[in-house]
């Protein structure tokens, strides 16, 4: 039998009695799960921190949950969830060891889940001003294969010949208490730094970014990193995500009852490069959000707009190493 394939986005369906995953109609309004799982949440004392919606509306970490059906929880989200908590709670290392696919379907849940509650919140909006909810072509053509990615949990889904992300590990030197997350849904990409590392995840580009910074990587991969240069690469990326200008395609297979994913080129027809051009002074407004606290201001870090601050390389290009790193107390 062919792999039934949920569709959520053809028919708009984001309601709380319908299973995020599987579309399955739930037995109650009760079967949800948190977003920001509940491990997580606990250890970094999250539950009533307030969380920013892109409507400029405050909720709580623990009020970001999504419909799920128990079973669906138990067979396929919890195990994953398991995993990636042993693995995290361990430190960089057992993370490193993790499969990077079960990294990309635990931060794309994460991410999937803000997504699902921004759109609720928007239709929401929408219908009490009399307006029919309305989203961009470009968005939904995102969403919808990260949500058909993410069927990968808990169907025979496989990519044929490519990943579809990018993904990121450093060792960093952290205070251990402290939390660090960011994310941005309209590129799809996320960051988290806690313990004794940190992972940034393009979910959508088929591992461009990975390839535009190349060069960088080669110096700092397998470097321990300070905080503040975690964060700057971080900038890096997040600003690299937004100037990516391919809508990646995909062929679907199926073969038997598995479903093979096959990815078109990226180049496609065009021969626009994949990025537009990097902005110096854009570059540095992002580097100014992520090192927010350190308090530098753009004027600082732009002053040679040439070369912009930096604490990952110096002017010839050359590693620093986080140990020669000193900041303003």
């Amino acid at each position: 039998m062919p792999v039934q394939i949920y569709h959520p986005f053809n028919d708009e369906n984001f309601s709380n009695q319908t299973c995020f995953l599987t579309g399955q109609k739930l037995s109650s309004a009760e079967e949800k799960v948190q977003v920001f799982p509940q491990w997580l949440m606990s250890r970094y004392k999250l539950e009533d921190q307030p969380f920013k919606m892109l409507d400029e509306s405050m909720a709580t970490y623990k009020d970001l949950k999504i419909p799920c059906a128990a079973q669906v929880n138990e067979a396929f989200l919890e195990p994953l969830e398991t995993e990636v908590a042993a693995a995290f709670e361990t430190g960089y290392e057992a993370v490193k060891k993790l499969d990077y696919l079960k990294l990309f379907q635990w931060a794309g849940k994460l991410l999937y889940g803000i997504i699902f509650n921004e759109i609720q919140a928007g239709i929401r909006q929408q219908y009490a001003q009399g307006e029919e909810f309305n989203i961009s072509q470009s968005i939904i053509h995102k969403f919808s294969h990260l949500h058909l990615m993410l069927q990968s949990i808990n169907l025979p889904v496989h990519f044929e010949d490519f990943k579809p992300y990018s993904i990121f590990l450093f060792k960093v030197d952290n205070n251990e208490q402290e939390f660090g997350y960011r994310d941005e849904i309209n590129t799809l990409t996320f960051a988290l730094r806690i313990r004794d590392f940190g992972l940034i995840i393009c979910l959508q580009d088929n591992g461009a970014n990975r390839n535009y910074h190349r060069e960088i990587l080669e110096k700092i991969e397998g470097e321990t990193l300070h905080p503040i240069q975690f964060e700057e690469f971080s900038g890096r990326v997040f600003y690299s995500a937004y100037l990516f200008n391919r809508l990646p395609e995909y062929n679907l297979l199926p073969v038997g009852d598995e479903l093979y994913i096959e990815a078109m080129p990226l180049r496609g027809m065009s021969s626009k490069p994949l990025f537009d051009t990097w902005n110096a002074k854009t570059y540095g407004q992002v580097l100014e959000s992520f090192w927010k606290n350190w308090g530098f201001l753009l004027l600082e870090i732009i002053k040679d707009p040439e070369q912009p601050m930096s604490f990952l390389q110096d002017n010839d290009g050359n590693l620093i190493k986080a140990a020669d790193i000193k900041l303003p107390s």
